[in-house]
Order: structure tokens, then sequence, then C-alpha cells
């Protein structure tokens, strides 16, 4: 075996996938900012403090983001302190609406803050722009690559609220049919389990999912990821 398997395990290893914390993605006129340049808030900064101290415990071997600023930023706070590299992983980019403009108002609501629920259709592309089964298989075959590579027992993994339910949605074995049910709130922590043979997958265990240590009890948490970060749009002209 490649790997040591988590204590009392055969051949178990452990993903703690985390969404980023709070980012602006509109300025204070209202107009959309480039999210691929969107950094964390000091709210969101607080948020990844806060999953840090959750994982304090935790003896990771490895972290990793999408390689976007926000993700970056959120897994340097989560594991501050703790002498371990960040590590960029491409594979688990956002998933990319399409431009809003090209929706027409009356439509948008139904593609950007509902755009989750429709992804089962044949062809489906979330608001006009990437394809959810593309995006879906571009994710899945990172994280079964990664599971693949020797050295590591426990990895934390940052990433976005997209990529973090489809992979959810592949673990649960419900294809794309669960993406509008896995809730993804800011600097939220999910915990995978995964058996591992041969470099392959041949169990899938989902332990914990949205936890969000700056607010275990959802206190004031009543809109979903997406009517937060896109219900801006819907006023723009």
């Amino acid at each position: 075996m490649s790997f040591t398997p988590l204590e009392g395990t055969r051949r178990r290893r452990r993903v703690y996938l985390m969404r980023h914390g709070k980012v602006a993605y509109f300025d204070e006129a209202g107009q959309p900012l480039n999210p691929k340049l969107a950094g964390l808030t000091e709210e969101g900064r607080a948020q990844a403090h806060a999953a840090g101290q959750a994982l304090g415990a935790v003896p990771l071997d490895r972290v990793l983001c999408s390689g976007l600023p926000r993700t970056r930023q959120t897994a340097e706070l989560a594991v501050e302190g703790l002498g371990l590299a960040v590590e960029d992983a491409p594979g688990f980019l956002e998933i990319r609406a399409g431009r809003y403009r090209l929706i027409p108002r009356e439509e948008r609501e139904a593609a950007y803050v509902y755009g989750f629920e429709a992804a089962t259709a044949p062809g489906a592309r979330f608001a006009g722009g990437d394809a959810f089964a593309e995006v879906q298989a571009r994710v899945v075959a990172s994280l079964e690559a990664l599971l693949a590579e020797p050295g590591w027992t426990r990895l934390l993994l940052v990433a976005h609220d997209g990529v973090n339910r489809l992979l959810l949605s592949w673990a649960c074995g419900a294809g794309l049919g669960a993406l509008g049910v896995f809730e993804q709130d800011y600097a939220a922590l999910n915990v995978l389990d995964f058996d591992v043979e041969d470099g392959r997958v041949v169990r899938r265990l989902i332990r914990t999912t949205n936890v969000t240590p700056w607010n275990f009890v959802k206190a004031g948490c009543h809109d979903t990821s997406l009517e937060e970060v896109f219900r801006p749009l819907l006023v723009l002209e």
C-alpha cells in the first residue's frame, strides 16, 4: 500500500473538503468584479481562521487549493502556523456561469439562483456557461488522481461552492441529481472518506457536510449560497 490508512482501517484515507471564505463579488456601485481576482473580505478571513481552529488537532499531510486567490487565502489562513505548503490544484477550479448580460433579465433568477437544480437536463449548462457534466467529470477525475497519489492519509482541499457540490453529488451516488441539495456556505467543511485499493476508489463515505465552524447552528443563514452571490445580478440592466 502506498499510504498509511486511517487508524483502525485497512485502506481508508480522508479528505477535508472546504469552500473558501466570504468574498465581495460586487463593488460599492453594485457592479460585478472579476471573480478570478476576488479576495477574502475581513469576514471571510475570520471564517477561515475559525475553520483552522476546528482543524487544529487534525494531523494534515497536505493542503491544496484551486489556485484562485480566494481559495489560496482561505487555505493559508486555515493552516497558518502549521508549516504546510499550499499546493495549487487547478483541476478544482469553479464551474463558470455565462455572461449575465446575454441572459434576458426575466430569466436571470432561474439561470443563476436556481441554476444548479436544472443540472440533470441533457447538455445542461450553468447560466449559459460551463456544462455541468463536463465540470463534474473534470473534478471527479482530479480527485481520483489525487486519491491514487502515494504518501498522504489526510488532506485539506479548499475549493468552491459548485465544485464541492459536484463532488458531494458524485460521492453520494446521485450523479448530478443532488447538486441543488448540498448547500455550501462560506468556509464550510465537509469530511469525506475513501477506501482506495490499487489506486482505485472502491468506497465513498460522507462523514460530514456543510459544517461552518464560524456559525455551527447557522444562525441568520437563511439565503442559499446562490441567492447570496447572484441576487445583485437580478437588478442590473
